[in-house]
């Protein structure tokens, strides 16, 4: 691979990350209005450590918090995946919409997985990252601390997604520059009119 070939692809990462970054943006909007609708709906986040069911074989509980999480990040998740798909890595001609679909929400659960654990010790009294009073409250819809909790949670697993998606599920178009044909996610063959890689070459 030549100098220039290795910039180009780096230079198209870049770019790929800032779009990713910016549909990213959009889906945080999503996310928190999901959120915010959600916990207005329990009474306000007040309520958000409202114990929903024992988790079995834990002293542990699953809370309200931990449904608004995984709702909002539904949400989120399809709204990011129809953008990225159209947009960020242009795969939305090499494969159909659900094959890709399920990769991607694989990628968010696991992602969102490890949010679970985040936004739980962001707002568990006993936590070490516990967001501390006075500076977030209940009190106050702008510093409350679900909120606050659950924006860094979703800054903190982005790059997940990010790494994840690029690799795996958009992997139709990984070294196709914009505007030539790609393979089919799994298909071996080349398609008409894309240049083919020289004996040897990677």
């Amino acid at each position: 691979m030549s100098v220039a070939t290795g910039l180009q692809r780096h230079r198209r990462s870049l770019r790929q990350f800032v779009k990713f970054g910016i549909v990213g943006g959009s889906g945080v909007l999503v996310n928190m209005l999901v959120t915010i609708v959600m916990h207005k709906l329990h009474g306000g986040t007040a309520n958000g450590r409202d114990p929903l069911f024992a988790i079995p074989g834990t002293p542990y509980f699953a809370r309200y918090l931990h449904l608004v999480w995984i709702g909002a990040f539904l949400v989120a998740n399809v709204w990011n995946f129809q953008l990225n798909r159209g947009w960020t890595f242009r795969a939305s001609g090499h494969s159909g919409w659900w094959r890709q679909f399920w990769p991607f929400l694989a990628v968010g659960s696991a992602a969102a997985v490890v949010g679970l654990f985040v936004i739980t010790a962001l707002t568990h009294p006993q936590s070490p990252i516990y967001l501390p009073d006075p500076y977030f409250s209940e009190s106050a819809g702008l510093r409350s601390r679900f909120y606050w909790a659950q924006l860094i949670t979703i800054v903190v697993t982005m790059p997940i997604n990010f790494v994840a998606n690029k690799l795996w599920t958009f992997r139709a178009v990984r070294h196709h520059p914009p505007g030539t044909s790609a393979p089919t996610v799994g298909s071996s063959h080349v398609a008409d009119g894309a240049p083919r890689a020289r004996q040897g070459e990677r």
